[in-house]
């Protein structure tokens, strides 16, 4: 009788061993099968949380194209931690034959300078800007995002707080000193956001998606607002630059430029949509 017990309770553990190793044949080639994300610019990228944040400025302060103050949504969203580096754009340039920007340091491709390659990359148009997002599969962050990742949801005027401007804190109101005017990416912590995005006042200004309208935020939807319906050849560019006085390298200060602009103070960054 336990002759036959001890049979059984073998005969069952094979089973039971045959079953599990079975399963796992299975599952395996599935979990080998997930897609592994792979990144062609792969710079840090911050996440911003959905929600409300305070966009503009109230009527009487700043500027009368930041008026009025208002309460705008915004879904989640990530935005690159710092400027896009020359290093990074010529990147993209030898991949995909792109043109290279100018060069503002000097005679010969931009390519051929040694120094900068932390450095922002500038003299970029709004074609190129977007071209660069779009082959890193993201795109330009709009002009309300641009904003949330600057100042946070309460309110404040520079991406550090409500304090004065400095040099420890922006690259700002200078005149050009060829490869020091900018500074390399991300070098004033100082400065940051409170999400930790950098550079956002000062060093090179921003090219975003939107296009450029001084009256805009007096109808702009306050959901995910995507600039106005319009065309034309002027978009607005954010953030100041290492030139720009302190008035506009505030959160809420708006630039415009066509979009075939190239000076060597604008440049850009990235964002991607979250789902």
């Amino acid at each position: 009788m336990m002759h036959c017990l001890r049979k059984s309770r073998t005969r069952w553990s094979t089973i039971v061993a045959l079953t599990a190793i079975a399963c796992a044949a299975a599952i395996a080639p599935v979990v080998a099968a997930l897609p592994v994300p792979m990144e062609v610019d792969p710079v840090p990228m911050v996440k911003i949380p959905a929600g409300e944040f305070l966009m503009g400025n109230p009527e009487g302060t700043g500027r009368t194209d930041e008026w009025p103050q208002r309460s705008v949504y915004l879904d989640e969203f990530a935005i690159d931690q710092v400027e896009v580096t020359n290093e990074r754009y010529m990147i993209f340039v030898k991949t995909t034959g792109h043109r290279s920007p100018p060069n503002p340091y000097g005679t010969g491709p931009l390519a051929s300078v040694k120094g900068i390659e932390q450095l922002p990359v500038v003299q970029t148009t709004w074609y190129d800007a977007k071209a660069y997002c779009g082959w890193a599969k993201k795109r330009l962050p709009t002009e309300a995002e641009w904003e949330k990742a600057a100042r946070g949801t309460d309110g404040r005027l520079f991406p550090w707080g409500n304090e004065p401007a400095t040099s420890n804190r922006a690259n700002f109101d200078r005149e050009w000193e060829e490869g020091k005017t900018l500074h390399p990416v991300g070098s004033l912590p100082e400065g940051d956001s409170p999400y930790g995005v950098k550079d956002l006042s000062g060093n090179a200004r921003e090219w975003v998606q939107d296009w450029y309208d001084p009256e805009y935020y007096q109808h702009a939807p306050d959901r995910n607002p995507q600039g106005p319906d319009k065309k034309g050849v002027v978009r607005s560019i954010r953030g100041g630059s290492w030139h720009s006085p302190i008035s506009d390298i505030a959160t809420t200060a708006r630039g415009r430029g066509g979009f075939a602009l190239q000076t060597h103070g604008t440049g850009f960054r990235c964002a991607r949509s979250l789902e």
